[in-house]
């Protein structure tokens, strides 16, 4: 009997029979259309229950589903025996599936407890909450100590009214919201993400296929390292910006993790893996005094993993230098967005004029930069039709004068399926969007719609949908093209995704008609590429299998201490792996 069991669900939950044509958007991260990406506070909540002497377990039912036909969810989750069952609420392509397995979990566990989580059940909570098969949802971006007063006081019997950021239900069916009050200042005093922890998770019997973050992790396996949680930015689109954070999770400052534990988590991930390692943030988010601190560890260090950098405004010598004598490996990712200085300064990110972006890209490399990814997005505010298929002619531009040697690499998507609530663009009406899913049932209803056209759940001021679906053909189409000239593809996944372009033309319905009829797929779950290959996303060397058995048992050993690993060798403790992003 676990104290709580922690669910991943898929978008959809019965996607396997509905064959639904997927978005764009699922092209564009590590995961499928399903989204069976965990998010990583699942990992730091369950570490930190487990040092609190409750039994956790996750399972990502998405990834099972997707990778198994036959895996049936329902039998898996009348199988499970926990006193509280947690849904991760986090992103809105979830809002299907997340009360699909609630309601699931409701008939199968009557007597359970079935808790919510995430900025979007933090959004939503009072809609949830009006949903008889939710009982509590927990709200702010750092729930392991609610979560944990929570289950003490299930299990003590006391009542809930002093545990923080909780949003219950009493007897008599009046909904209570306990005050937002837990927002930890800093993250060190927690896990995150826990890889000890899921290292060893990884000796428990018959936990691997539940717990792996994603389908194909196990080949390519992703990590991160956390700098933050919040942001200094306040991005029009994004449901983690400055703004969004203060009204969902009554945040008005990131809280970060220290250098020292930086390196301390890098130090874990290199002991399981020799992938490269994303750095989430600008590490200048949290001053100069913290960049120089952070470069000074990872000088002595020498990490062997390539490290890979986010900027969120334009830098040169000074931050390069010091950064390619401290990482013999690293690389960029500039999520610019438009080509259009005017649209970005709008947007909230690099509104700076183009040359400041590219006097960043040629310093960058001067210092030895490995490989740089440039992300454009269609949908911004004030983005036009011309404006979206612009971003060809500057992907163009960028590659004539930096992509010769292939160290750079373009790529573009929609803002799609929704907006983030709590994002400028959902809340302030002067941002020039019309959100046309202001409720979770929206965002349901939505979520069963065919095709993405459908799907896609706002039109802006300067752009209609039908005009947002056509800018991205259009702009796919372009870099595509661009991709097969500059050597960044071959002549036959070009042509494959050429092949996926016009037949999702055909297949997608208008958004303002009807969509075209869907057969149900038969076979194993997959989608043909139309933005541009699954493994262009891939990072150079990101290859290979991940650890073997016996380098996970090696591995915990030397982590959890000798007597952990002899006792769990002794109970036969040796059959799963680790996660995260």
């Amino acid at each position: 009997m676990h104290d709580l069991i922690l669910l991943h669900p898929p978008s959809v939950f019965d996607f396997r029979d509905r064959g639904q044509r997927p978005g764009p958007i699922a092209k564009v991260i590590p995961s499928s259309e399903q989204f069976e990406m965990y998010p990583l506070g699942l990992t730091s909540i369950a570490a930190y229950l487990g040092r609190n002497g409750y039994r956790v377990r996750i399972v990502n039912l998405g990834r099972r589903m997707v990778a198994d036909r036959a895996y049936d969810p329902t039998a898996a989750i009348r199988r499970m025996q926990a006193t509280v069952f947690g849904i991760d609420l986090h992103w809105l392509p979830h809002a299907q599936g997340a009360l699909a397995v609630a309601h699931l979990i409701r008939e199968l566990h009557p007597e359970a407890r079935i808790l919510l989580g995430g900025l979007s059940a933090s959004y939503y909570h009072d809609e949830l909450l009006r949903d008889p098969a939710i009982d509590f949802v927990l709200r702010g971006d750092s729930t392991e100590e609610p979560c944990r007063q929570l289950l003490q006081a299930l299990r003590e019997g006391r009542p809930l009214d002093g545990v923080e950021n909780l949003v219950w239900r009493r007897a008599d069916g009046t909904v209570v919201v306990n005050p937002l009050s837990h927002h930890p200042v800093d993250l060190d005093g927690l896990d995150v993400p826990a890889y000890r922890s899921m290292v060893g998770a990884a000796l428990t019997p018959g936990a691997r296929a539940d717990a792996l973050p994603y389908e194909g992790w196990w080949r390519r396996p992703l990590t991160v390292l956390l700098t933050a949680r919040g942001c200094v930015l306040d991005c029009a689109i994004c449901g983690g910006s400055r703004s969004a954070y203060a009204a969902i999770c009554a945040r008005q400052r990131p809280a970060f993790r220290s250098p020292e534990r930086l390196v301390e988590d890098l130090r874990d991930i290199r002991a399981f893996s020799r992938s490269p390692v994303f750095i989430v943030h600008d590490p200048r988010m949290g001053g100069q005094l913290r960049v120089d601190r952070l470069f000074e560890l990872l000088a002595r260090e020498r990490p062997s993993n390539e490290l890979v950098f986010e900027l969120f405004w334009p830098a040169g010598a000074e931050l390069f230098a010091p950064l390619a004598r401290s990482v013999p490996r690293w690389s960029l990712q500039l999520t610019i967005d438009s080509e259009d200085a005017d649209v970005r300064a709008r947007n909230g990110k690099f509104g700076v004029p183009n040359e400041a972006i590219e006097a960043t890209i040629e310093s960058a490399f001067a210092h030895g930069c490995r490989t740089l990814d440039v992300f454009f997005a269609i949908g911004l505010p004030g983005q036009t039709p011309a404006s979206a298929i612009g971003i060809g002619d500057y992907a163009e531009r960028l590659l004539e004068r930096f992509g010769r040697d292939r160290r750079l690499r373009v790529f573009v998507a929609p803002i799609a399926p929704f907006l983030d609530p709590g994002s400028r663009a959902y809340e302030d009406p002067a941002m020039g969007y019309h959100p046309r899913a202001r409720t979770v049932a929206d965002h349901e209803a939505a979520l069963l719609e065919a095709d993405w056209t459908r799907t896609l759940t706002y039109d802006t001021d300067a752009m209609t949908r039908a005009e947002l679906v056509e800018a991205t053909y259009v702009a796919t189409e372009r870099v595509n093209d661009l991709n097969l000239r500059f050597g960044l593809m071959s002549a036959a996944a070009h042509d494959a995704v050429a092949r996926g372009i016009a037949a999702a033309r055909a297949a997608d319905g208008s958004p303002h008609e009807d969509p075209a009829p869907c057969e149900p797929p038969s076979g194993a779950v997959s989608t043909a590429p139309w933005m541009f290959a699954k493994d262009e996303m891939n990072w150079p060397g990101h290859e290979g299998p991940g650890p073997t058995l016996r380098l996970v048992r090696i591995v915990a050993g030397a982590i959890l201490g000798r007597a952990t690993f002899r006792v769990n060798r002794a109970l036969g403790r040796f059959d799963r792996h680790i996660l995260t992003a």
